[in-house]
């Protein structure tokens, strides 16, 4: 399959739910970001549900989850809460849902930990970390103060955290309905993201790690400052190689699709189209991720977008360095500059 297909021409109206597969139902919530909205799972497990991913911790959402819940629970209750990732709009209300259903949390170790450690702002999950790592990078002062106004967003996104969880793993079968979902990690999105892969059904839960029309964002954050992240994504994402081509994608953003191999290539392109512009840049003149912000994305920036901006930023940079095609000068003025190295073939890191 050399292109995408898409199967469901929309999405379902909010609070409606929409079957893409036997026992596998589909809800979507909206976001109050120019990514705007987030695709829910519900399956069939015998007597009850398995709910996968939960939106953010606001009203409008939790009034979605009691309108979802009073048309469709019936005689059954939830199961459990499984989360891919602990991003916000994946994990926003694991523990209200796990509370309200006497329900347990399935996801993996890092997401589990690395959401509590952000909510409580400790771990080196802290605001000045990320300033002075974009500081280090080049970012000046007026919009480090902008970022600095935000505080612990993830805190007001992101409701009480469970305090055990059922850990996941890569690799595990886990049985819904009689069905058996193979767990299948991915890494530099986040920690430890898991997708779900039903063969039985011909399907695969992608979380954020296969979007059909945005490329997944990847970033360095200060408590991994030397981090590739944009390498550990690439690797993950040829895993879906590793799937039947017309695998129902069912991502996380977006309608689902069939082309989970050409989506592959797509990214894999992209990528390197923008590291070759790098490379250009940088040959021009030695540049800061923050002098590089305007390159990578081609549109304004609000608060928001620059804070994943700038680590996606310095991620491509790292990945060149990684790559032996770049090395990295740091000034009088504490800034990290990124220079042509030796002239090697980085494009192989894309392939390997």
């Amino acid at each position: 399959m050399s292109s995408l297909e898409f199967p469901f021409r929309d999405a379902p109206a909010p609070a409606d739910v929409r079957q893409v597969a036997p026992g596998v139902h589909w809800l979507r919530m909206a976001l109050p970001f120019a990514l705007d909205h987030i695709n829910l799972w519900l399956l069939e497990d015998g007597e009850g549900w398995t709910l996968v991913d939960t939106g953010l911790a606001d009203a409008p959402t939790r009034a979605q989850w009691d309108r979802v819940f009073s048309a469709m629970l019936g005689a059954r209750t939830v199961r459990r809460i499984l989360v891919t990732h602990f991003h916000p709009d994946h994990a926003g209300n694991a523990g209200w849902l796990c509370e309200r259903f006497a329900a347990p949390l399935w996801i993996t170790q890092g997401e589990y930990l690395t959401a509590h450690a952000v909510r409580a702002a400790a771990a080196g999950f802290v605001a000045e970390a990320t300033l002075a790592l974009f500081r280090a990078h080049g970012l000046d002062e007026a919009r480090l103060g902008q970022l600095g106004m935000r505080g612990n967003l993830y805190r007001r996104l992101v409701g009480e955290l469970p305090t055990s969880y059922r850990r996941i793993i890569d690799g595990e079968s886990i049985a819904v309905g009689g069905r058996a979902w193979r767990v299948i990690t991915g890494y530099g999105h986040a920690p430890e993201h898991a997708s779900l892969y039903c063969e039985a059904l011909g399907l695969v839960i992608s979380g954020d790690m296969l979007l059909p029309t945005i490329s997944t964002h990847v970033g360095v954050w200060p408590t991994d400052p030397e981090g590739d992240p944009l390498g550990y994504f690439l690797s993950s994402i040829r895993r879906y190689r590793e799937l039947p081509a017309d695998v129902l994608v069912l991502p996380s953003h977006g309608l689902p699709f069939r082309g989970a191999h050409a989506r592959v290539a797509q990214l894999e392109a992209h990528h390197g189209v923008r590291l070759a512009e790098l490379l250009q840049a940088c040959g021009e003149a030695p540049r800061s991720a923050a002098d590089v912000l305007a390159l990578i994305f081609r549109r304004p920036l609000d608060t928001q977008q620059m804070f994943f901006a700038m680590g996606e930023a310095i991620a491509h940079l790292h990945f060149l360095e990684r790559a032996g095609r770049l090395r990295r000068a740091v000034g009088d003025d504490g800034v990290a500059r990124f220079a042509p190295a030796k002239e090697e073939a980085w494009q192989s890191a894309l392939m390997t």
